[in-house]
């Protein structure tokens, strides 16, 4: 994909390549090289050092010395700090959901359903992960505090790497639509303690993945952190 030779070019580059890292297209441990990339977008280096520089300030590339540059492993303290974020508001936000959703809101989270259901009898998982976030900010919406998700979205980028190679498993989406089932049953049926019960599981599933994504990709991770943080 080319880009013209612009400022904006960098903003590009950086948007693309930083989605490419967040959807495991560009892998933890992956090198990275400036003219390969100008290259790939038809641009000098110069934007694309630039982006470079951004990804590393975040924390998605790395910089070794006299090596070269490459994709950032997960910080996986990074990821349990969103993690506890994301159970935190969440647990609250679906037991409010299961409080007030009215018939229109219930009717809005079958179709989210059905979409997701689509997603899997397709093998679409592109599709399936961005119909799994839209579920998630329905939620926030029918509990009355739609800007919550908007906070989650602006803290949860390393743990989303971990969502997106999990969902590379065959079983995980399957898995993950039930727990989806689940949270929307409760919902439908207005049984608050439930939900959050459902959601506290559901999010909780990140633990596992992180143990079986680290079986095929011993360096997929940087940094320790503990599930007993959350509690």
């Amino acid at each position: 994909m080319a880009l013209p030779a612009t400022r904006q070019s960098t903003e590009q580059i950086h948007r693309l390549l930083r989605g490419d890292i967040l959807a495991a297209v560009l892998r933890p441990g992956e090198a990275m090289s400036e003219a390969g990339m100008a290259v790939r977008f038809g641009v000098s280096r110069t934007p694309v050092r630039e982006a470079f520089k951004r990804l590393v300030e975040e924390g998605f590339l790395l910089v070794v010395p006299q090596v070269g540059t490459f994709v950032a492993p997960i910080d996986l303290v990074a990821v349990h700090d969103s993690q506890f974020v994301r159970e935190t508001l969440e647990c609250r936000t679906v037991a409010l959901a299961a409080r007030h959703a009215d018939d229109a809101g219930k009717a809005a989270l079958e179709q989210h359903m059905r979409q997701q259901e689509r997603d899997l009898a397709t093998g679409d998982r592109t599709a399936f992960f961005q119909h799994d976030d839209a579920f998630h900010a329905e939620l926030a919406r029918l509990s009355g505090h739609p800007s919550v998700w908007s906070l989650i979205e602006s803290v949860k980028a390393q743990l989303d790497r971990v969502r997106c190679l999990s969902l590379e498993s065959a079983a995980w989406p399957g898995m993950i639509l039930a727990q989806h089932r689940e949270i929307t049953h409760c919902v439908l049926t207005g049984d608050e303690t439930r939900a959050e019960a459902a959601m506290r599981a559901h999010l909780r599933t990140v633990f596992d993945a992180i143990e079986a994504i680290a079986r095929d990709q011993v360096n997929a991770f940087a940094g320790t952190a503990s599930p007993a943080r959350l509690d």
